[in-house]
């Protein structure tokens, strides 16, 4: 009896290492959670099977085994018991297949959630106003500001142009129309920079540049001789953003007008 239920427990391991051998090594590495869960269960359901079988079969091996036939149960086994250790081996290097594919799987999302996360709006602060920027507005506007920080005036009024065409809506008008007359300012060319530097005056009063906006308005009016123009621009100015540093400015050149 001790020798039956020794040989039953051996066919039941070689039949469940069966089971595993039976599923190709790739494809099950690339199981899905859901996937694996669901063959799992189906194998668990077979070796049930199996060893329902088996018990309606065991009383009927007690009742006819023999001696020659206990022998050749025990070649059997053993020869089994040799299969078992080669397939439990296979089946701990498809355990750590699975594993690995599992670790990739969560490493990928985890990376892609990062980059999408990357690819976001953000929501940031611009002239005391709470925007949603998108990265590639927030990049081309970068872009545009080390150009014209590095000194290369047509590149950053391209730029900015360019900008101001693509996004009309970004929170950062105010700020690429300024930096695009500082590109007209910085070249010497008032009568495109003023436009620029009015449209802040005039759309973005709220805007932190519109102050020094109006202070370039005035000189580039002083470069143009319009001394009458440049007043009334300094006056507005001291006006409207008394405690500004621009206007602290202004006063002083206002100052020397008179």
């Amino acid at each position: 009896m001790r020798f039956m239920k020794h040989y039953r427990f051996s066919i039941s391991a070689a039949v469940m290492a069966a089971l595993f051998i039976g599923l190709p090594m790739q494809a099950h590495a690339l199981f899905e959670d859901t996937d694996a869960r669901r063959e799992i269960i189906r194998l668990r359901k077979q070796i049930e099977d199996v060893n329902a079988k088996l018990d309606g079969r065991l009383p009927q091996l007690e009742q006819k085994a023999d001696k020659k036939g206990l022998i050749d149960l025990i070649g059997e086994i053993e020869k089994l018991r040799s299969e078992i250790a080669t397939l439990r081996g296979q089946i701990e290097v498809l355990s750590n297949e699975l594993n690995n594919a599992q670790k990739r799987q969560k490493d990928f999302y985890n990376d892609l959630d990062q980059r999408l996360r990357k690819l976001e709006p953000q929501r940031l602060s611009i002239d005391g106003r709470e925007v949603e920027v998108e990265k590639s507005e927030q990049l081309a506007f970068d872009k545009a500001l080390a150009e014209f920080k590095s000194g290369n005036l047509q590149a950053a009024n391209q730029s900015f142009t360019a900008f101001l065409q693509r996004y009309p809506e970004s929170g950062y008008l105010a700020q690429a129309y300024f930096w695009l007359g500082s590109t007209h300012f910085a070249d010497q060319d008032c009568s495109s920079a003023i436009p620029a530097y009015q449209t802040v005056v005039t759309r973005f009063p709220n805007s932190q540049k519109a102050p020094e906006a109006l202070l370039n308005i005035a000189s580039c009016q002083l470069d143009v001789k319009d001394k009458v123009g440049a007043r009334e621009t300094l006056e507005q100015l001291m006006k409207k953003y008394p405690s500004s540093a621009a206007a602290r400015t202004g006063k002083e050149r206002l100052a020397e007008l008179k």
